[in-house]
């Protein structure tokens, strides 16, 4: 087995720096399964890096749901060592039969490689998706109806779990990896479940072979995404716009000003709704595009809504969106705890033993005699973080009992960083 590139009559090695954004990182994972794809991007990486100087890791994820995956990652393990490379195999073992099996295992890839990363000091994961990759995905999602965001598929450059993940071959055909592979003498495995029509990217696959008379084929659909990726780019500057003249954040909720909002075209409401509601609740997924407007069309009726674990009302001509109180109102923390994933309480004394962080609660509200002084929406505070012991209130800071307690975000809003912030 030849360890690097003989041949590069296509020039991939100059697309795949373009693809990094015109220079190779002086530190770099690459994530490889033993596919075409990922092992040409390897093949292609160790030659730049060999000769730049640079470091480079690999890593394999062996999600254990496939008798071969350990094979292949041995195969990639001495292909690396042949190479010079650290190699390191993740394995994941938590999958419960519960939910959607193919989404379970790429959030368990993502994250057990970014944790592989940071222990490595790698700030970036190259992965090996191509333009046949982005036209299946641009495809199936056209199937479900999606939006500008969801025809933007896959980025060059994301940020997930404090990693960046950089796609380089984006550009590039699969045929003229496979090409590279056989001119360069590299051995890859491939995946028998590339033929399985159970999974709905195998189908997408095959119906592009069908669509090529109509012109419609893997540049057309990667270019498709590169347009929507420039239409999404334009406007999320003018969501971030909107979001610096019109909303503030206080107690924990997003806060808009209803006449600026309105005034504001659809989709950029759709938007900053999304935001809100995304950074509230912590969700990895936005809610579906129905639900979204029509809870836009109730609020300009005057009428509050609940979605995604929030809750959203108008109020003297701002609009909140707040956590819902009934999501939150089990979740119980020590005191020195994260509570609802975005909140700490501090005091300056030392805590009570048996101190716990929960929600206000109409109980807790009720102990509050100044709460109304606050000017919050009753709703809003009901879902407040606040301190107890057993069943005695020490502090609700955000509903003027502070008690030299005092809560504050750990969640950054990174999207509302020139908006007033008020705890």
């Amino acid at each position: 087995m030849t360890t690097s590139a003989a041949t590069d009559p296509a020039g991939l090695a100059e697309k795949l720096i373009a693809g990094l954004g015109g220079g190779l990182p002086p530190r770099l994972g690459v994530a490889v399964s033993g596919g075409g794809d990922s092992m040409a991007l390897l093949s292609l990486l160790s030659g730049l890096f060999r000769a730049a100087g640079s470091h480079l890791e690999v890593v394999t994820v062996d999600h254990g749901l496939r008798a071969e995956a350990a094979v292949e990652a041995d195969f990639v393990a001495r292909h690396a060592a042949a190479l010079g490379l650290a190699h390191e195999t993740l394995r994941w073992r938590d999958w419960d039969g519960q939910g959607n099996l193919q989404d379970a295992a790429r959030q368990a890839r993502y994250r057990l490689m970014a944790d592989w990363a940071k222990r490595r000091q790698l700030p970036c994961v190259a992965l090996g998706h191509t333009a046949d990759d982005q036209a299946e995905t641009v495809l199936m999602r056209l199937a479900r109806r999606a939006g500008v965001d969801g025809l933007s598929a896959m980025a060059p450059q994301s940020t997930r779990h404090d990693i960046q993940w950089l796609r380089p071959l984006l550009a590039v055909r699969r045929d003229t990896l496979r090409d590279y592979l056989r001119e360069s003498r590299v051995e890859w495995i491939d995946d028998p479940s590339n033929d399985d029509l159970h999974y709905s990217r195998i189908r997408a696959r095959q119906c592009l072979a069908g669509l090529a008379p109509l012109g419609i084929d893997a540049e057309t659909l990667a270019e498709v995404a590169e347009n929507m990726a420039s239409v999404r780019a334009a406007l999320d500057h003018q969501t971030d716009r909107a979001a610096s003249e019109i909303l503030r954040i206080e107690a924990g909720a997003v806060v808009a000003r209803a006449e600026a909002f309105f005034a504001e075209p659809v989709e950029i409401r759709r938007r900053l709704i999304l935001r809100a509601l995304g950074w509230i609740s912590g969700s990895r997924y936005t809610p579906r595009r129905n639900p979204v407007a029509a809870l836009i069309a109730g609020l300009a009726q005057g009428q509050g809504a609940t979605l995604d674990g929030c809750q959203v009302l108008l109020r003297r001509g701002e609009i909140w969106v707040f956590r819902e109180y009934n999501a939150v109102r089990e979740h119980v923390v020590p005191a020195d705890h994260i509570w609802d994933t975005r909140w700490r309480a501090t005091t300056k004394a030392a805590a009570p033993a048996g101190a716990e962080l929960r929600v206000l609660g109409p109980e807790g509200l009720a102990q509050c005699p100044a709460w109304r002084e606050t000017g919050r929406p009753r709703a809003v505070l009901l879902s407040t973080p606040s301190v107890w012991q057993g069943d005695r209130l020490l502090a609700a800071p955000l509903a003027g009992l502070d008690e030299k307690w005092h809560v504050q975000l750990e969640r950054d809003a990174g999207w509302l960083k020139t908006a007033p912030l008020s705890h």
